[in-house]
């Protein structure tokens, strides 16, 4: 039997603390840089992807660093690194057909030097989201929040005081996907510790992922499906909706196993997890029995379909498809765990390379539409794009990824990163948006799976 529920649970921190924040400047290169148009790809400019999605990194004080100020080591990193990325200080242009493209104007990256009242032990064992005073610790600096003619990247250093810190970005994702920031910030960790220049050099190449001439729509796409209808976990206010984040650990896992047919128990924890907080998820929404819901899950397209020919590496742009599978609620929530696992198994196995080429095409010519958001849940699997490993002296982070769960106002959306609980143990974690009264039944659905004998 897995722990209780409650063990499992991150709720809405009570912590309340002070920063104090300089005001905001634009680092911007070292050196001289080209000052051309780039073109993004056709994956990159996709409405589902013109939002900014914040990340935050919180790290130990570090005895070894005394005398080093994390604030001026990456600020000077930053202008260092962006010699190479220099896409990152220019600003999105639009044009003909929505197409976005960057202007390589080398205006800079907004960057935030701040101190807070808090010590990192005041944030508990487990750091997870949702994180306290958030929106103070990546300030969203007013008129930069745009996805045209602003800073792509905004970066805001927190010292606290036990001598730790926290490092809060917030990332245009047209510009990249979370393996793209990675390798970004992995070049910004390098700069910082004394590199003359990035291990991985960074490649463009975005016609890689255009359109083909003329387009070829192969492949059905459901996750792009026609559907208007009302859903009561859209309809709810920002207000309404409350977030929580759920530990998967080696127990939790055994017991989904557990709750399959011998023929799918060999199922990945991405499969077993992403089938129950879908099953759960969809009962505590109440939707009617014959309603259709949707399963989307991002795959990444790097190192697969003839690596030579696909993508090259210190490629740094969106490279994967959210392809979806379908399901009535009735058969969803009354069959058993088994189900599900199959509709996302089957998906996988149908995803390849003319998918993702056929994708490419359907955006180009049906105007580059946003996923279906109707009675929809997608998740974001982080637990190996590096995130946490990413280390700018001071050792690696106690905690890094995805400052919250949901892109923007849209609550459909759960990233999986890896974490620790109370007691030290390696899982996933799993930050989860619902309305009020949805999510209370969330956490008894997930408990009654969780627990059941």
């Amino acid at each position: 039997m897995a722990p209780p529920i409650s063990s499992l649970i991150a709720s809405a921190p009570s912590l309340v603390f002070k920063v104090r924040r300089r005001e905001p400047e634009l680092i911007c290169p070292t050196k001289p840089t080209p000052s051309n148009l780039h073109s993004l790809s056709d994956i990159d400019d996709q409405e589902s992807l013109r939002f900014q999605i914040p990340f935050i990194h919180f790290y130990k004080h570090n005895p070894t660093m005394k005398g080093k100020d994390p604030v001026n080591v990456i600020r000077n990193a930053l202008a260092e690194t962006l010699v190479y990325y220099y896409p990152f200080a220019g600003r999105l242009r639009e044009g003909p057909n929505r197409k976005l493209s960057v202007d390589c104007t080398a205006e800079g990256v907004l960057f935030t030097e701040a101190d807070a009242d808090v010590s990192l032990e005041e944030f508990g064992d487990a750091l997870q989201p949702p994180f306290p005073c958030l929106d103070e610790l990546l300030y969203d600096v007013p008129g930069s929040e745009e996805i045209l003619n602003c800073p792509l990247l905004l970066i805001q250093v927190t010292r606290l005081n036990c001598g730790g810190f926290i490092f809060g970005l917030r990332l245009n994702h047209t510009m990249s996907d979370g393996q793209g920031l990675t390798q970004f910030l992995s070049a910004l960790s390098e700069m910082a510790q004394g590199a003359i220049s990035p291990s991985i050099k960074p490649v463009w190449e975005r016609h890689i992922l255009a359109a083909r001439d003329p387009p070829q729509v192969s492949c059905v796409h459901h996750e792009y499906d026609d559907d208007v209808a009302n859903d009561s976990c859209l309809l709810t206010t920002p207000v309404g909706i409350t977030q929580r984040s759920f530990f998967f650990g080696s127990s939790e896992i055994s017991t989904l196993r557990k709750h399959v047919t011998p023929d799918v128990q060999h199922s990945t924890t991405f499969e077993l997890i992403t089938a129950c907080l879908w099953r759960c998820r969809t009962k505590a929404l109440q939707y009617d029995p014959e309603q259709i819901v949707r399963m989307t899950f991002i795959i990444n397209c790097r190192n697969k379909y003839k690596p030579t020919k696909w993508l090259p590496s210190g490629y740094y742009g969106n490279a994967f498809a959210y392809p979806a599978t379908l399901s009535t609620v009735a058969d969803l929530t009354e069959n058993p765990l088994s189900y599900s696992v199959e509709l996302i198994k089957k998906v996988k196995m149908n995803f390849n390379e003319e998918y993702i080429r056929s994708t490419v095409d359907f955006f180009v010519t049906r105007g580059r539409p946003h996923f279906t958001v109707t009675r929809t849940f997608l998740v974001s699997d982080l637990t190996r794009a590096g995130l946490d490993l990413i280390d700018f002296g001071w050792g690696k982070a106690v905690y890094g990824g995805v400052a919250r769960a949901g892109i923007g106002t849209i609550p459909l959306v759960s990233f999986y990163v890896p974490s620790k609980n109370h007691n030290g143990e390696d899982g996933i974690l799993v930050p989860v948006c619902l309305p009020g009264p949805a999510m209370d039944r969330f956490v008894i659905e997930l408990d009654t799976i969780l627990n059941k004998n």
